[in-house]
C-alpha cells in the first residue's frame, strides 16, 4: 500500500486516501537539539478509564507471506521446528495470511490432471512491471504440510486465492481441496490481492479502465462458485492496497451479495517506500501522520456497523521488500510496536506484517527488489529486508528486531483498549493503555532520537503490584542484540521474560523513565 511518498508501489498516480495507520493520542515531531546531546523531558499520562472500550481479539497478531512460499512443502511444515517455535513464542493463537502479489500467479495442483492456467504478461517493459512474470505451482503435499504446521502452532489461516489468472471453477476446486485439509483452522478465503491496482500501468492484471463495478461482478462470481462446493466457506475482502473508496463501496455491496459468509474487511498499509528513494529514512519512519489513525478508525467503525471487522492483512515499514538499514533494524521495532497498538486502539481486529524469503519476495515483484540497490555488503541475505522472521529452511530461522515489538504488542491481546491523554513537549512519544480484568497494561514508545522521557502516570484505580518490560536495542540502527524484558530468544528458540524490574507507585501515581529510542510495557494491578 502507498502512504506518503511520491512514487507509488503499484500505481502511477499518488493514492493516499487509504492510509490505514496509527491512532495517536498525542503526536509530536521528532526533535534533535543543536548540540546532539541527550536531554530529559517530563510528561504526564492519564488513562481515560471511562472512554469506550475497544476489544483486542485473542488472534490480533499475525504474519503475512507470499502464497508462492507454498512451492516448498518443507517451509510451512510441522517438521520446520524452528519456524514452529517462533510462531508459538509470538502467540498461541495467531493468524497466518498467505497471499501477496504472487497469489495472482499461483495454482494448486488439485489432482494429477490439473493443468496450469494461462499467464498473460502485459506488453510492458520488464523494468516497469511489478507483478510476477511466472506461474507458481503449489503441490498438493504443501497443503497437507500447511495443515500440520497450523496444528503444531495453534494458528489460523487466511488463504488468498488467485483472482488474477484463474477462473471461478478452478478456484472453487482449489478452495474445496484446502477446506477439506485445513478444517477448523481456516479462518476465511480472500479472492485477489490489491485489486484496486489491477488496471495500473505497472500492474495490468486487468485492462485500463477496469474498476470497482467490474471487480465486484467477477469477485461475486468466484465467491458463489466457491460456496457451491464449500457451503460453509467464509470470505474477507477487498484486500485493497490503497483505496478507501473501494472499501466504502465493498462493505454494503458484498454484504448484500454474501450475507453472513462475508466476515472481514481487509486492506494493506506500508508506512513508506520505495526503498531506493532517498527520502525513505529512519527519521521519517519514526514520525507518524495522525491522519492514518483517523482512517483506520473510520474503516473499523464502518465495518462494525455492518457486523464485520477490519483486519490489516498485509503491511510493513517500507513497500517493495523493505529498506536495508531501516526495515531490518531496531527502528522498525519502535515503528512496528507503535503502529500495531495504534491499530488496536482504533478498533482494528488484527494485523499481519508481511515477510518471507528473499527469492519469493523478489519474484512477487516482477524479479525486482530495489532494497538490494542500496544494501551494504554485510546486509543479511536470508529473507526480505522487512521480514519479522528471517531465514530459509536449509539455513535456519531467526527473529529480527521487528519480531520483538510484535511480541510486546501481543501482550494486549484479549484486552480492552482505553484512550489516554499524554502531555509532553517537543518529544516524539506515544502511549497506549488497556485493561484485562483487574490488571492494566500501558505501553510507551519513545521514538525520539535524543530525549529521555520522565513520565508520571496517573492510575485509574489503586494499584500495588507493578512489572516493567523494556524494548531496547544497542542503537537505533542495530540489526541484532535487541531484547524485550531483558531477554532474547535463545538458540533453542525459547524466550522467558525477566520480570524483576518494578515501577515505583505512590499516591496513586507511577513514575517511569523511558530512555530515548526505546519502549516500555508496564503491567499494573
Amino acid at each position: 500500500m502507498k502512504n506518503y511518498m511520491i512514487t507509488s508501489r503499484k500505481s502511477v498516480k499518488i493514492i493516499s486516501d487509504f492510509c490505514l495507520g496509527i491512532l495517536f493520542f498525542s503526536t509530536f515531531s521528532a526533535f534533535r537539539n543543536s548540540s546532539g546531546e541527550s536531554a530529559s523531558v517530563s510528561g504526564n499520562l492519564k488513562i481515560l478509564s471511562q472512554s469506550p472500550s475497544k476489544h483486542v481479539p485473542y488472534n490480533f497478531i499475525g504474519f503475512s507471506y507470499e502464497l508462492a512460499q507454498l512451492k516448498d512443502p518443507k517451509f510451512f511444515s510441522a517438521s520446520n521446528t524452528e519456524l514452529v517455535k517462533l510462531f508459538k513464542i509470538l502467540s498461541p493463537k495467531g493468524v497466518l495470511r498467505l497471499g501477496g502479489n504472487s497469489s495472482e500467479s499461483c495454482w494448486l495442483k488439485v489432482d494429477p490432471t490439473t493443468t496450469a492456467p494461462q499467464l498473460t504478461i502485459p506488453d510492458i517493459d520488464a523494468s516497469e512491471h511489478w507483478m510476477p512474470r511466472e506461474l507458481f505451482m503449489i503441490p498438493p503435499e504443501s497443503i497437507d504440510s500447511l495443515a500440520g504446521f497450523l496444528e503444531a502452532t495453534g494458528w489460523q489461516l487466511i488463504y488468498g486465492l488467485n483472482f488474477g489468472h484463474s477462473s471461478p471453477e478452478r478456484l472453487a476446486k482449489e478452495a474445496q481441496f484446502i477446506a477439506e485439509r485445513i478444517h477448523d483452522n481456516l479462518l476465511y478465503f480472500q479472492v485477489g490481492n490489491e485489486p484496486d491496482f489491477y488496471s495500473a500501468s505497472n500492474n495490468r492484471t486487468r485492462p485500463s479502465g477496469w474498476g470497482f463495478k467490474d471487480y465486484l461482478k467477477e469477485w461475486t462470481e468466484c465467491t458463489e462458485a466457491i460456496s457451491s462446493l464449500v457451503p460453509n466457506a467464509k470470505f474477507g475482502g477487498p484486500d485493497v492496497g490503497a483505496s478507501s473508496d473501494w472499501i466504502a463501496q465493498f462493505i454494503p455491496a458484498a454484504s448484500k451479495n454474501l450475507g453472513n459468509r462475508l466476515v472481514a474487511v481487509t486492506g494493506h498499509y506500508y508506512a513508506s517506500g520505495p526503498p531506493d528513494d532517498p527520502r525513505v529514512t529512519t527519521e521519517n519512519l519514526l514520525i507518524t501522520n495522525p491522519e492514518t489513525g483517523k482512517k483506520a478508525k473510520e474503516i473499523s467503525e464502518l465495518a462494525k456497523r455492518n457486523n464485520l471487522y477490519y483486519r490489516m492483512t498485509e503491511g510493513n515499514s517500507c513497500y517493495r521488500g523493505g529498506k536495508p538499514g531501516m526495515s531490518n533494524t531496531f527502528a522498525s521495532a519502535l515503528w512496528g510496536g507503535d503502529y500495531m497498538l495504534s491499530l488496536a486502539a482504533a478498533g482494528c481486529g488484527g494485523v499481519n506484517l508481511h515477510g518471507g524469503s528473499r527469492d519469493m519476495l523478489r519474484a512477487a515483484l516482477g524479479n525486482h527488489l530495489p532494497g538490494e540497490l542500496v544494501a551494504t555488503e554485510n546486509s543479511d541475505t536470508k529473507g526480505g529486508y522487512y521480514t519479522p522472521i528471517a531465514g530459509e529452511v536449509e539455513y535456519g530461522f531467526k527473529a529480527r528486531p521487528l519480531f520483538y515489538s510484535m511480541l510486546l504488542s501481543n501482550q494486549f491481546a484479549d484486552t480492552e483498549m482505553k484512550d489516554v491523554s499524554l502531555t509532553a513537549e517537543n518529544i516524539n512519544v506515544t502511549a497506549y493503555a488497556a485493561k484485562m480484568k483487574n490488571e492494566w497494561r500501558i505501553a510507551v514508545f519513545n521514538k525520539d532520537l535524543n530525549k529521555d522521557l520522565n513520565l508520571t502516570i496517573e492510575l485509574p484505580a489503586p494499584c500495588k503490584i507493578s512489572m516493567v518490560w523494556r524494548l531496547i536495542g544497542p542503537s537505533i540502527d542495530a540489526t541484532q542484540n535487541v531484547s524485550l524484558a531483558n531477554s532474547v530468544i535463545e538458540s533453542d528458540f525459547s524466550w522467558v521474560p525477566n520480570t524483576k524490574e518494578k515501577c515505583n507507585i505512590k499516591n496513586n501515581q507511577c513514575h517511569l523513565t523511558v530512555p530515548k529510542s526505546s519502549a516500555a510495557l508496564l503491567f499494573l494491578k
